[in-house]
Protein backbone atom coordinates (compact mmCIF):
# COMPACT_ATOMS: atom_id res chain seq x y z
CA UNK A 1 0.00 0.00 0.00
CA UNK A 2 1.45 3.43 -1.04
CA UNK A 3 1.34 5.42 2.54
CA UNK A 4 0.17 9.06 2.13
CA UNK A 5 1.55 10.59 5.46
CA UNK A 6 -1.20 13.44 5.42
CA UNK A 7 -3.73 11.08 6.62
CA UNK A 8 -2.45 9.92 9.09
CA UNK A 9 -3.86 11.21 12.63
CA UNK A 10 -2.36 10.38 15.87
CA UNK A 11 -3.68 10.72 19.58
CA UNK A 12 -4.33 9.36 22.58
CA UNK A 13 -7.24 6.25 23.39
CA UNK A 14 -10.61 8.51 23.94
CA UNK A 15 -13.27 6.04 24.29
CA UNK A 16 -14.49 2.64 24.45
CA UNK A 17 -14.63 2.46 20.37
CA UNK A 18 -11.11 3.44 20.55
CA UNK A 19 -10.11 0.77 22.65
CA UNK A 20 -11.65 -2.01 21.19
CA UNK A 21 -9.98 -0.71 17.62
CA UNK A 22 -6.71 -0.84 19.37
CA UNK A 23 -7.16 -4.39 21.00
CA UNK A 24 -8.57 -5.52 17.20
CA UNK A 25 -5.24 -4.30 15.91
CA UNK A 26 -3.11 -6.52 18.49
CA UNK A 27 -5.55 -9.43 17.57
CA UNK A 28 -4.82 -9.39 14.22
CA UNK A 29 -0.77 -8.78 14.68
CA UNK A 30 0.06 -10.98 17.97
CA UNK A 31 -2.91 -13.41 17.70
CA UNK A 32 -3.53 -13.90 13.98
CA UNK A 33 0.08 -13.21 12.31
CA UNK A 34 2.38 -14.34 15.51
CA UNK A 35 -0.02 -17.09 16.91
CA UNK A 36 -0.89 -15.88 20.61
CA UNK A 37 -3.95 -17.36 22.44
CA UNK A 38 -4.91 -17.38 26.22
CA UNK A 39 -7.67 -17.30 28.34
CA UNK A 40 -8.02 -13.10 27.60
CA UNK A 41 -8.01 -13.92 23.69
CA UNK A 42 -11.71 -13.12 22.64
CA UNK A 43 -11.64 -15.15 19.33
CA UNK A 44 -15.73 -14.06 18.33
CA UNK A 45 -15.04 -10.26 18.35
CA UNK A 46 -11.13 -10.65 17.59
CA UNK A 47 -9.71 -8.54 20.17
CA UNK A 48 -6.35 -9.32 22.56
CA UNK A 49 -7.35 -8.04 26.08
CA UNK A 50 -6.19 -7.89 29.45
CA UNK A 51 -6.23 -6.21 32.43
CA UNK A 52 -4.04 -3.56 32.07
CA UNK A 53 -5.91 -2.07 29.81
CA UNK A 54 -7.87 -0.33 32.39
CA UNK A 55 -4.91 1.32 33.51
CA UNK A 56 -2.52 2.35 30.53
CA UNK A 57 -2.56 5.32 27.89
CA UNK A 58 -3.02 4.02 24.13
CA UNK A 59 -1.28 5.95 21.39
CA UNK A 60 -3.11 5.57 18.58
CA UNK A 61 -2.19 5.98 15.06
CA UNK A 62 -5.10 6.30 12.48
CA UNK A 63 -4.79 6.74 8.37
CA UNK A 64 -8.20 8.59 7.94
CA UNK A 65 -8.03 6.93 3.86
CA UNK A 66 -9.68 3.49 5.81
CA UNK A 67 -13.27 2.48 6.43
CA UNK A 68 -14.58 3.74 10.03
CA UNK A 69 -13.86 0.86 12.38
CA UNK A 70 -11.03 0.25 10.88
CA UNK A 71 -8.71 3.16 10.76
CA UNK A 72 -6.41 2.36 13.51
CA UNK A 73 -3.02 0.92 11.93
CA UNK A 74 -0.76 1.64 14.78
CA UNK A 75 -0.52 1.12 18.76
CA UNK A 76 1.16 1.29 21.73
CA UNK A 77 0.41 0.90 25.23
CA UNK A 78 1.88 3.58 27.73
CA UNK A 79 1.72 2.29 31.29
CA UNK A 80 3.01 5.09 34.04
CA UNK A 81 3.70 4.29 37.67
CA UNK A 82 0.43 5.46 38.56
CA UNK A 83 -1.21 3.25 36.31
CA UNK A 84 0.74 0.51 37.59
CA UNK A 85 0.12 1.38 41.04
CA UNK A 86 -3.63 1.33 39.95
CA UNK A 87 -3.35 -2.56 38.46
CA UNK A 88 -0.97 -3.17 41.32
CA UNK A 89 2.37 -3.51 39.13
CA UNK A 90 3.67 -3.22 35.81
CA UNK A 91 2.74 -6.10 33.09
CA UNK A 92 6.49 -6.91 32.80
CA UNK A 93 6.73 -7.91 36.39
CA UNK A 94 5.24 -11.40 35.34
CA UNK A 95 8.40 -12.01 33.80
CA UNK A 96 11.20 -9.53 35.27
CA UNK A 97 12.25 -8.17 38.58
CA UNK A 98 12.58 -4.73 37.91
CA UNK A 99 13.61 -3.89 41.08
CA UNK A 100 16.72 -1.84 39.96
CA UNK A 101 14.65 0.27 38.09
CA UNK A 102 12.01 0.93 40.95
CA UNK A 103 14.71 1.37 43.26
CA UNK A 104 16.58 3.96 40.72
CA UNK A 105 14.07 7.02 41.83
CA UNK A 106 14.09 7.93 38.72
CA UNK A 107 10.40 8.59 36.49
CA UNK A 108 9.92 4.98 34.59
CA UNK A 109 7.37 4.74 31.71
CA UNK A 110 6.53 0.96 30.50
CA UNK A 111 5.80 0.41 26.62
CA UNK A 112 3.89 -2.51 25.40
CA UNK A 113 2.20 -4.11 22.93
CA UNK A 114 3.41 -1.91 20.12
CA UNK A 115 2.28 -3.15 17.00
CA UNK A 116 1.81 -2.12 13.57
CA UNK A 117 -1.17 -3.26 11.04
CA UNK A 118 1.21 -5.25 8.00
CA UNK A 119 0.58 -2.77 5.18
CA UNK A 120 2.25 -0.03 7.07
CA UNK A 121 5.66 -1.74 7.99
CA UNK A 122 8.88 -0.23 6.62
CA UNK A 123 7.29 3.36 5.83
CA UNK A 124 7.21 6.10 8.14
CA UNK A 125 4.34 5.26 10.63
CA UNK A 126 6.63 4.08 13.29
CA UNK A 127 7.94 7.11 12.94
CA UNK A 128 5.02 9.14 13.41
CA UNK A 129 4.66 6.65 16.58
CA UNK A 130 7.27 7.78 18.28
CA UNK A 131 6.96 11.84 17.54
CA UNK A 132 3.66 11.33 19.52
CA UNK A 133 5.20 8.78 21.96
CA UNK A 134 8.03 11.56 22.42
CA UNK A 135 5.67 14.49 23.10
CA UNK A 136 3.85 12.04 25.84
CA UNK A 137 7.29 11.80 26.98
CA UNK A 138 8.34 14.98 27.59
CA UNK A 139 4.61 16.12 29.12
CA UNK A 140 5.17 14.01 32.17
CA UNK A 141 9.07 14.17 32.50
CA UNK A 142 9.71 10.45 31.65
CA UNK A 143 13.11 9.78 32.33
CA UNK A 144 13.35 5.84 31.53
CA UNK A 145 11.23 3.53 29.43
CA UNK A 146 11.25 -0.07 29.60
CA UNK A 147 9.08 -3.35 28.03
CA UNK A 148 9.51 -6.48 26.88
CA UNK A 149 10.20 -6.81 23.20
CA UNK A 150 10.08 -10.58 21.34
CA UNK A 151 12.06 -12.65 19.16
CA UNK A 152 9.30 -15.19 17.38
CA UNK A 153 9.35 -18.79 18.87
CA UNK A 154 9.73 -20.47 21.89
CA UNK A 155 13.12 -21.83 20.46
CA UNK A 156 16.23 -20.45 21.76
CA UNK A 157 18.46 -22.41 19.45
CA UNK A 158 17.53 -20.94 16.62
CA UNK A 159 18.43 -17.30 18.38
CA UNK A 160 21.63 -17.94 20.10
CA UNK A 161 23.35 -15.44 17.68
CA UNK A 162 21.26 -12.59 18.66
CA UNK A 163 20.40 -13.29 21.86
CA UNK A 164 24.40 -13.42 22.25
CA UNK A 165 24.73 -10.32 20.91
CA UNK A 166 22.16 -8.39 22.96
CA UNK A 167 23.84 -10.03 26.07
CA UNK A 168 27.77 -8.99 25.47
CA UNK A 169 27.03 -5.64 23.90
CA UNK A 170 24.10 -4.22 25.00
CA UNK A 171 23.59 -5.42 28.43
CA UNK A 172 21.87 -2.77 30.54
CA UNK A 173 24.34 -1.24 33.51
CA UNK A 174 23.91 -2.96 37.16
CA UNK A 175 21.84 -0.04 38.10
CA UNK A 176 19.32 -0.62 35.87
CA UNK A 177 19.17 -4.12 34.51
CA UNK A 178 16.02 -6.15 35.27
CA UNK A 179 16.49 -9.74 35.33
CA UNK A 180 14.51 -12.31 33.98
CA UNK A 181 12.31 -14.56 36.51
CA UNK A 182 13.20 -18.39 37.20
CA UNK A 183 9.96 -19.50 35.91
CA UNK A 184 11.12 -18.43 32.08
CA UNK A 185 14.29 -17.68 32.63
CA UNK A 186 16.93 -18.01 29.35
CA UNK A 187 20.28 -17.23 29.53
CA UNK A 188 21.41 -14.79 26.65
CA UNK A 189 25.05 -15.76 26.48
CA UNK A 190 24.83 -18.78 24.60
CA UNK A 191 27.70 -18.03 22.17
CA UNK A 192 31.25 -16.99 23.29
CA UNK A 193 31.54 -12.79 22.28
CA UNK A 194 34.54 -13.71 20.50
CA UNK A 195 32.87 -16.68 18.13
CA UNK A 196 30.01 -14.60 17.06
CA UNK A 197 29.21 -13.72 13.64
CA UNK A 198 28.02 -10.51 14.21
CA UNK A 199 26.48 -9.74 11.27
CA UNK A 200 24.06 -12.23 10.67
CA UNK A 201 23.83 -12.18 14.55
CA UNK A 202 22.73 -8.38 13.47
CA UNK A 203 20.39 -9.39 10.48
CA UNK A 204 18.40 -11.74 13.04
CA UNK A 205 17.61 -9.43 15.74
CA UNK A 206 13.66 -7.64 14.85
CA UNK A 207 13.50 -4.25 13.36
CA UNK A 208 11.73 -3.16 16.53
CA UNK A 209 14.65 -4.46 19.02
CA UNK A 210 17.09 -2.63 16.65
CA UNK A 211 15.28 0.64 16.32
CA UNK A 212 15.67 0.76 20.23
CA UNK A 213 19.34 -0.07 19.96
CA UNK A 214 20.29 2.73 17.87
CA UNK A 215 18.04 4.99 20.26
CA UNK A 216 20.52 3.67 22.96
CA UNK A 217 18.38 0.70 24.34
CA UNK A 218 20.20 -1.94 26.51
CA UNK A 219 18.89 -5.38 27.63
CA UNK A 220 18.08 -6.99 31.10
CA UNK A 221 19.83 -10.01 32.41
CA UNK A 222 18.26 -13.56 30.61
CA UNK A 223 15.47 -13.45 28.08
CA UNK A 224 12.28 -15.10 29.19
CA UNK A 225 9.71 -17.99 27.58
CA UNK A 226 6.08 -16.48 26.85
CA UNK A 227 4.43 -19.88 25.82
CA UNK A 228 1.23 -17.96 25.45
CA UNK A 229 2.67 -15.48 23.00
CA UNK A 230 5.23 -17.92 21.23
CA UNK A 231 7.73 -16.05 21.97
CA UNK A 232 11.16 -15.57 23.65
CA UNK A 233 11.12 -11.61 25.22
CA UNK A 234 13.81 -9.09 25.95
CA UNK A 235 13.63 -6.76 28.53
CA UNK A 236 14.53 -3.09 26.89
CA UNK A 237 15.75 -0.14 28.66
CA UNK A 238 16.50 3.28 27.24
CA UNK A 239 17.23 6.10 29.51
CA UNK A 240 15.64 9.32 27.75
CA UNK A 241 18.72 11.40 28.57
CA UNK A 242 21.55 8.47 26.74
CA UNK A 243 19.46 9.07 23.47
CA UNK A 244 22.21 10.14 20.66
CA UNK A 245 21.33 13.80 19.89
CA UNK A 246 21.20 13.33 16.09
CA UNK A 247 17.99 10.41 17.05
CA UNK A 248 16.67 12.75 19.61
CA UNK A 249 15.74 15.21 16.57
CA UNK A 250 13.86 12.88 14.66
CA UNK A 251 12.63 11.00 17.19
CA UNK A 252 10.82 14.31 18.52
CA UNK A 253 9.57 15.18 15.33
CA UNK A 254 6.02 15.95 15.44
CA UNK A 255 4.83 17.18 18.68
CA UNK A 256 2.94 16.07 21.88
CA UNK A 257 0.50 14.25 22.62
Amino acid sequence: MQIDDRHFELRLAQDRADLHAAQRLRYDVFVAELGADGPMVDHVARREIDRFDAHVDHLLLHDTRRAEGDQVIGVYRLLTEEGAKAAGQFYSEDEYDLTALKQSGRRLLELGRSCLHRDYRGGTAMMHLWAGLAGYIAAREIAVLFGVASFHGCDPAPLAGPLSLLHHRHLAPPELRPVARDAGYQRMDLIAEADLDRPAAIRAVPALIKAYLRLGGVVGQGAYLDRAFNCLDVCLVMDVTQIPATSRAIYQRGGGQ
